[in-house]
């Protein structure tokens, strides 16, 4: 539940904004949430994958870059199913925040299972262990106040309500503890599957940044320095917290 908590924190950065935000502004909130998410996926989630799947003896290249293209071809076949099911008079930013939530749930996903695994196989070594993962969720909790950022500053920019863009920016942290829970109860079952879902999940980050985020936030300089400076803060986040 605390990492989800901290992605509601990032999510009532909406909240600051008063009225509807500005082309100008929007192109920031888009450049960011690229950035943000960019090096969420590589940082939080491929290396991860790569680290995982070398330890377990399997094919690192091999599984991250599988899941890495079958996490972007599910998201470019949802971006088809979504497009052909709207009708005429439906606005584009409808599709483009489906795809935003869709990309960072999934993304959710492996970093609760991460939580929930480190803390059932910690629960029977001690103290020491269980301080080790509390440190983990620490580090997930603190990553999660950018990235629900990302996801709600866009959709206030698509002219949500704050109320609404804070809801939507929440709920996508809400499947990390049942992600965890889950994780915890079958923890032989998940721990071979970490490295594939991880990369999958960044994989389908990567679409939306590259088809979604970056051509709408990086079409002008002002977006392009906010992607470096999302990208370099959850970078550091990465690093500084493991």
């Amino acid at each position: 539940m605390f990492t989800f908590g901290m992605t509601a924190l990032g999510a009532a950065a909406v909240f600051f904004f008063r009225r509807s935000i500005s082309p100008r502004a929007g192109r920031l909130c888009f450049g960011f949430a690229g950035g943000v998410m960019s090096a969420a996926a590589v940082f939080s989630l491929l290396l991860p994958a790569v680290e995982q799947a070398q330890l377990s003896g399997g094919c690192a290249w091999a599984t991250a870059a599988g899941g890495f293209l079958a996490g972007a071809g599910a998201m470019l076949a949802l971006d088809l199913w979504i497009a052909r099911r709207q009708t005429s008079g439906t606005d584009e930013s409808v599709r483009r925040r489906r795809m935003l939530f869709a990309a960072v749930t999934l993304h959710n996903i492996p970093e609760g299972m991460a939580v929930g695994l480190a803390f059932a196989q910690a629960a029977g070594h001690g103290g020491a262990a269980l301080a080790a993962a509390a440190v983990i969720a620490l580090g997930i909790g603190v990553q999660n106040i950018p990235e629900g950022a990302a996801i709600a500053l866009p959709l206030r920019q698509g002219g949500f309500s704050r109320r609404r863009s804070f809801a939507w920016g929440a709920a996508s942290g809400a499947v990390e503890p049942l992600a965890g829970m889950l994780a915890a109860l079958a923890v032989s079952a998940a721990q071979p599957v970490m490295p594939g879902l991880m990369a999958i999940s960044g994989g389908a980050m990567m679409w939306v940044v590259f088809s979604e985020m970056l051509p709408e936030g990086g079409a002008q300089r002002d977006g392009a320095l906010a992607a470096v400076l999302g990208y370099a803060l959850m970078m550091a986040l990465d690093i500084a917290l493991g």
